[in-house]
Order: C-alpha cells, then sequence, then structure tokens
C-alpha cells in the first residue's frame, strides 16, 4: 500500500485545491484516481510534483508494508535518529561488506562518515575507499525501497551502478558501470561465466527464483552460489551481498 499523506498536505501549503494542481502540471484523472486508491503512481509524475513543491519524492509518499521490520527500516530511514536498527544497519553492514573487499576504513571511520560526513584520519585512506563507503550507504537505501518489487535484471544492475558510481573503475571504458561484465574473469581460482553467457542464465536464475512460491533460507543459500558463479560483474561481489539483504 502507497501513503500519499504528504502529497495530500502539500497542495494546501500552496493554497491549491487537487483540482487546480493537477491542472497545473498536467497529471491525468487516472493518475489522481490512482492517488485515490493509494496505488503506486509513475516516477516520473512523482518526481514532477517533489520538484514543483520544493521537496524530495520520499516527502510525498511512502510505501508501507505489512512486513514490520522493513517498514520500521524505512521510517527510520526517513527519520535519521542515531542508535536505531536502520543506523546501525548502516554502519555495520557497510563496515563488514567493505572491509571483506580490503577496504582501509575502520568501523568507526565508518559510521563517522555515515553520521557527519567527514573523516578523521592521520593515515593514507584510498579515496575509493570513502567514496564507495557512501555508495554502500545508497545501495543499502535502495535495498530498502524496492524490497518488495519482483528481482530483475534492472535491479541487480541499477544495483552496481550506485555501488561503483564516481570510483576510479568507473573512468575505465571497458569496466562496465551498470551493466554485465565485457571481459571473462576468474573468481578464487574459479572460472566463471563468459560474458556471452551471463544474460542467458541469469534470466534463468531469476525466472527460476521468482517462479517460488515460499522463499526459504535454502533457496536464497542456492540463489547465491548460482549467482557468484556466473558472477555477473567486471569487480567483486559486493552486489550479491546486497541481494541477500533484500532478500
Amino acid at each position: 500500500m502507497i501513503s500519499y499523506t504528504g502529497l495530500l498536505q502539500k497542495p494546501d501549503e500552496k493554497g491549491l485545491t487537487k483540482t487546480a494542481l493537477a491542472k497545473e502540471l498536467g497529471i491525468s484523472s487516472r493518475t489522481v484516481a490512482k492517488i485515490g486508491r493509494k496505488e503506486k503512481i509513475a516516477d516520473y509524475v512523482l518526481e514532477k510534483m517533489a520538484v514543483f513543491f520544493g521537496c524530495s519524492a520520499d516527502e510525498l509518499c511512502q510505501s508501507i508494508s505489512d512486513n514490520s521490520l522493513l517498514q520500521s527500516l524505512r521510517n527510520e530511514k526517513n527519520i535519521r535518529i542515531p542508535g536505531d536498527l536502520y543506523h546501525e544497519l548502516q554502519v555495520r553492514m557497510t563496515y563488514n561488506s567493505n572491509h571483506i573487499e580490503g577496504s582501509k576504513l575502520s568501523e568507526d571511520q565508518t559510521r563517522l562518515i555515515f553520521e557527519t560526513d567527514t573523516i578523521n584520519s592521520e593515515e593514507g585512506i584510498p579515496v575509493d575507499d570513502i567514496i564507495e563507503t557512501v555508495n554502500h550507504f545508497r545501495a543499502i537505501d535502495f535495498c530498502i525501497d524496492v524490497a518488495e518489487e519482483p528481482l530483475t535484471e534492472d535491479i541487480i544492475k541499477e544495483l552496481h551502478r550506485i555501488l561503483k558510481q564516481t570510483t576510479k573503475d568507473s573512468t575505465l571504458a571497458w569496466f562496465a558501470i551498470g551493466d554485465y561484465k565485457k571481459r571473462a574473469n576468474m573468481v578464487g581460482g574459479h572460472e566463471t561465466a563468459k560474458p556471452k553467457e551471463v544474460a542467458p542464465r541469469i534470466k534463468v536464475l531469476l525466472s527460476e527464483y521468482e517462479a517460488k512460491t515460499t522463499v526459504t533460507i535454502n533457496d536464497i543459500i542456492s540463489f547465491h552460489y548460482a549467482f557468484e558463479r556466473i558472477h555477473l560483474f567486471q569487480d567483486g561481489n559486493v552486489t550479491q551481498r546486497h541481494l541477500q539483504k533484500a532478500a
């Protein structure tokens, strides 16, 4: 269910009726009806309204989940209170995930970046470690936002794009940020799918996963293993760890 509480309050602040707002922004009656039924509307329409009101799209509408834990994370993401579950998830998940990938940042430094957008260090910290930490925060937000949507190739590619944007890798034409790998690679001495095999194999994997009526921990483990063996992207499998969070 979608809550449009914020959107319904905004026209009053500008002295507009809902009809006048729809006319001002060229919003169709079909979209207005969707809002009334608390159904999802197109992202570009929501962004248009956010620009008009000078706010973020999150201030206009929220997805209300039947999953109490997920809804708590979404609420806390908007409130940003230090020490809550969302706060600790961001810091600990980001630190541990990046540490596996070789980041030099400590957990305290990761926490400082999340809380203050600054870093205090006398050591030489690679710029990419800081950029990827900030990207990781955004990637977790993305996972929280799309957690109940069907898992698609577009979601997987967007997650990779978020994680790698503005890093050193993003300057390499062959690296393919937000797209499947262009060059063959190996993981731990094991061969992975050839670039031309990636798309058809991931289509089959996603189709089989989405066909399940219930998802068990064993299903997630099996998905993880198959995903690792394909190794969709040119870099490491940090994207896979985020998919596990969404699952």
